[in-house]
């Protein structure tokens, strides 16, 4: 959420001839429904199950091309947050955490109307609520943490290509 998972993820995967999946694309166009009309309509315990579903499905293709199409892939802030799919997402290949402070998660988006956990009043607590509840799960699911604050899409990819060495 606000980490920088897309643009860094698009950065690497171009960066080493990978195929590029964000997640919650992957769901808004197999639902045909934006992520926040399907909070709305359908609520998030159906939205975390499609996300679970998204993974089982990305596995099964893994096991059908092997290694033939490396991707790399952005997941939903809250998707880490079962046990099944930390499990699914290790099966995946490395896990990396972009991790951002409160502060910085707010500042990137402030006015974005777009993610249904931050609407209403003080999106500032709602961001620390839910990375006090995150952050053990998010440190569990990690094979690498990467601190993003201030710095640029160029230096967190730097700083993960020197990390997976």
């Amino acid at each position: 959420m606000g980490s920088g998972k897309s643009s860094v993820g698009k950065e690497i995967a171009q960066s080493t001839n990978s195929l590029f999946l964000d997640t919650d694309a992957w769901i808004e166009e197999k639902e045909q429904m934006t992520i926040s009309d399907i909070f709305a309509s359908k609520g998030e315990v159906y939205f975390r199950d499609i996300e679970t579903k998204c993974l089982k499905e990305l596995l099964k293709e893994e096991d059908i091309h092997a290694f033939e199409n490396k991707k790399v892939i952005s997941v939903g802030g809250g998707l880490p947050l079962r046990e099944e799919n930390r499990t699914l997402l290790s099966k995946l290949g490395n896990v990396i955490y972009l991790k951002a402070s409160p502060d910085t998660i707010y500042n990137r988006l402030k006015g974005d109307t777009s993610r249904p956990l931050l609407q209403g009043e003080n999106p500032k607590k709602k961001i620390m609520d839910m990375m006090a509840v995150r952050e053990e799960k998010y440190q569990d699911a990690a094979d690498l943490v990467i601190d993003v604050d201030e710095k640029t899409i160029t230096e967190i990819v730097e700083e993960i290509n020197w990390g997976r060495e």
